[in-house]
């Protein structure tokens, strides 16, 4: 049942923030010694090994599905966004690479158009635009290297985008558990093959690492999840955004990275972006 506690929420939203930031940081720090495929894998491993006692035992949720098909498209693009994210944390400054995920919800209301018919309001082509103006400030076309991999970071939040319409359709006629599961198991099968081809010799630091990247990002999606359940979306909607300045003082502490005046002005286009495509779409 979901209670009226708006600060508790609040608490729990920004401490959602503060581990996905961390996932970040471990899966750079793992970038360094282990191919895009093994943390991809290793990630969606981890997930299904945390997720499964969460659902053992509930018979009363039949895994039977008539919609395999949407739950394989799910599962691909959700796993393309992985690749792209996690690529971009190995090649980009840590806060430029959550910033270019973040700009997912701006993409969202083009997708939901093509996919399921959903015209956008006009408002949201001026959320599009603020977070293309966004996006570019963070890319900096100008550097054909950095270009190419802030393309790659931005890729991420589209093809997560389509992920979350997939998901918005199954939601019709799927309970969240069945979809939950299915995204975990296909994942691992499909981030499986190309993470057999090129497995490169574990330490066991790569391993803790590893586990410390799904304990971080489940730990958040279950934070994240009780701070819905304690306050309005609209109420904790943007806190999610706290990411943004918990990577980026990781990213100063550990990396010395810093943001020069164009990237905090593309960071405000993105996050301004975001809050209003949500908002519009959801008005």
């Amino acid at each position: 049942m979901s209670e009226d506690n708006p600060r508790l929420g609040a608490a729990f939203a920004v401490t959602a923030g503060a581990l996905f930031a961390v996932m970040g940081s471990l899966i750079k720090l793992a970038a360094d010694q282990l191919p895009n495929e093994t943390i991809v894998f290793l990630r969606n491993l981890v997930a299904v090994a945390l997720l499964m006692p969460l659902f053992v035992g509930r018979h009363r949720v039949s895994f039977t599905t008539r919609h395999l098909g949407l739950h394989v498209a799910r599962a691909g693009f959700g796993v393309a966004a992985m690749y792209c994210f996690f690529f971009a944390l190995g090649r980009l400054p840590l806060a430029d690479a959550v910033l270019l995920n973040f700009a997912m919800p701006v993409f969202i209301p083009w997708i939901a158009w093509l996919v399921l018919d959903e015209r956008p309001r006009w408002q949201v082509h001026v959320a599009t635009a603020l977070g293309l103006i966004g996006i570019s400030l963070i890319v900096k076309p100008t550097g054909a290297v950095a270009s190419l991999d802030g393309l790659i970071g931005a890729m991420a939040a589209v093809f997560a985008a389509v992920a979350m319409v997939v998901v918005r359709k199954l939601s019709s006629t799927e309970p969240a558990p069945r979809i939950v599961l299915y995204f975990a198991a296909l994942a691992v099968l499909i981030s499986g093959i190309p993470a057999a081809l090129s497995w490169p010799a574990m330490r066991p630091t790569d391993w803790l690492i590893m586990v410390g990247v799904g304990l971080a990002a489940t730990a958040g999606q279950l934070c994240l999840t009780r701070a819905y359940a304690l306050a309005r979306a609209a109420e904790i909607g943007t806190l999610v955004y706290c990411t943004v300045p918990f990577a980026a003082a990781l990213g100063w502490l550990f990396w010395d990275e810093r943001m020069d005046h164009g990237k905090f002005v593309g960071a405000a286009c993105v996050i301004g972006a975001g809050v209003l495509a949500n908002r519009w779409r959801r008005g």
